[in-house]
C-alpha cells in the first residue's frame, strides 16, 4: 500500500512508520528534511507552514493512504488544510488526521463521546488548531466526499515519548526517592493510551470503510493523578513521597512544578465505544501493562541518567527536580 506520512520523525510518527513498515506498506515521509527517514522509507522535503512548499512536492501525487501526525504545525502560522484537501482530493483512498482530546469543549459529564462540542479557542492554540483542522477535513468529507477520518487520542505514553514531564519524569522522581507534587487532591482524571495501541488504531482507521467521514476516540483507561502515581510507584517498586499542592494561592509557581496532565484543564475521560463498534479497534493494553513495558524501555534509555533538569525544544515540556524539591519543602513547612 503506497502510504504518505506527514510528520513522522518523533514519537507517534516514528512509531507509526514502524507499524506501517511491519504491515508491508510502501511508506514515504514528508518532513522539513532536518531528520533523515528510517531505512526503507522514502522522503519528500517540505515545510508544512509554507503552502507553496507543500504544493511543490505533493501536486499530482497518488496515495492509497495519508496519515497526518504533524501535531504542532500551528506553532508558527498554521497549516492550510483547505490546500491539502485540494491537492489530495481524488488522489488518496484515505486521509487519517491525528487530532486530540484538546479539540473538545470541556464538560463535567464523563465519558466524552465523539459528538462532544468543539472548544471555541483560536487556531493558534493547540486545541483550537486541532478543532479547526477537523472542521475542514470532516466538512470536505460531507460536502465533496473527501475520504477523511479523524483519530482523537488523549494522553499518549510509551517508548520514545518526547513529552518529558509525563512518565519519564515520574519514573525519575520515584527511582531517586524525590517528592511527587500532586495538585487538586490527586483527583484530576485523564485517559491514557499507549503509543503502539494508537498506531494500531490508526492503521485500522486507514483501512475500514466505516471510518470515512467520522471521528473516533482512540485511547485507553481513565486514571486519576493519584492512581497514576501509585501505579508507577508499584512498577518501580517503591513507595511514592507524595506532597499535596493546595489549590489557589498556596501553590507556589503553580503548574510549573508538577506534571502538566495533573492540571485541572486535563480533567477528561474519553469513550472508545464508537471505534470498537464500527472499525474493529484492536484491544488496548491496560494502564499497568503499558507502563511496565515503558519502564523497561526507560531504564535502558538515556532518560534514566538525566541529572535534574530536562526540556524538549518542540513542546517545551520538561521538569526541574531541584525546583520541585524546593516547593515540596516549602509546602511541608506550611503544613
Amino acid at each position: 500500500m503506497r502510504t504518505l506520512v506527514l510528520g513522522g520523525t518523533s514519537f507517534v510518527g516514528g512509531r507509526l512508520l514502524e507499524h506501517l513498515h511491519a504491515a508491508g506498506a510502501q511508506v514515504t515521509l514528508l518532513n522539513r528534511g532536518s531528520t533523515p527517514p528510517p531505512a526503507g522509507v522514502e522522503q519528500l522535503v517540505a515545510d508544512r507552514k509554507i503552502d507553496a512548499s507543500v504544493s511543490a512536492v505533493l501536486r499530482g501525487t497518488q496515495w492509497e493512504a495519508v496519515y497526518d501526525v504533524s501535531g504542532f504545525v500551528m506553532a508558527a502560522g498554521g497549516s492550510s488544510f483547505e490546500q491539502l484537501v485540494d491537492l489530495l482530493d481524488g488522489r488518496t483512498g484515505r486521509y487519517v488526521f491525528v487530532s486530540s482530546i484538546m479539540a473538545y469543549a470541556p464538560s463535567g459529564f464523563f465519558p466524552w463521546h465523539e459528538d462532544q462540542p468543539y472548544r471555541d479557542d483560536p487556531a493558534t492554540t493547540y486545541g483550537g488548531f486541532k478543532a479547526s483542522a477537523e472542521r475542514v477535513l470532516l466538512g470536505a468529507a460531507r460536502e465533496r466526499g473527501f475520504p477523511a477520518t479523524v483519530a482523537r487520542p488523549a494522553a499518549i505514553y510509551g517508548r520514545e515519548n518526547n513529552i518529558y514531564d509525563m512518565e519519564a519524569a515520574m519514573f525519575t522522581r520515584l527511582r531517586r526517592g524525590l517528592p511527587v507534587l500532586l495538585p487538586h487532591g490527586g483527583l484530576v482524571t485523564t485517559s491514557y493510551g499507549h503509543v503502539d495501541d494508537l498506531c494500531a488504531g490508526l492503521l485500522a482507521l486507514g483501512r475500514h470503510p466505516a471510518a470515512v467521514g467520522e471521528a473516533f476516540n482512540i485511547t485507553g483507561e481513565g486514571v486519576s493523578s493519584a492512581q497514576y502515581v501509585q501505579t508507577l510507584a508499584e512498577i518501580v517498586g517503591v513507595e511514592a513521597d507524595v506532597v499535596h499542592v493546595p489549590d489557589g494561592a498556596g501553590a507556589p509557581r503553580g503548574a510549573s512544578v508538577y506534571g502538566h496532565l495533573f492540571a485541572a484543564k486535563h480533567h477528561g475521560v474519553l469513550s472508545t465505544d464508537k471505534a470498537r463498534r464500527l472499525v474493529d479497534l484492536p484491544p488496548a493494553r491496560d494502564f499497568t501493562t503499558g507502563h511496565r513495558e515503558t519502564y523497561e524501555w526507560f531504564c535502558a534509555s538515556p532518560l534514566a541518567d538525566v541529572d535534574s533538569t530536562i526540556a524538549d525544544p518542540l513542546w517545551g515540556a520538561g521538569f526541574d527536580l531541584a525546583l520541585e524539591a524546593e516547593v515540596a519543602a516549602s509546602l511541608r513547612v506550611r503544613a
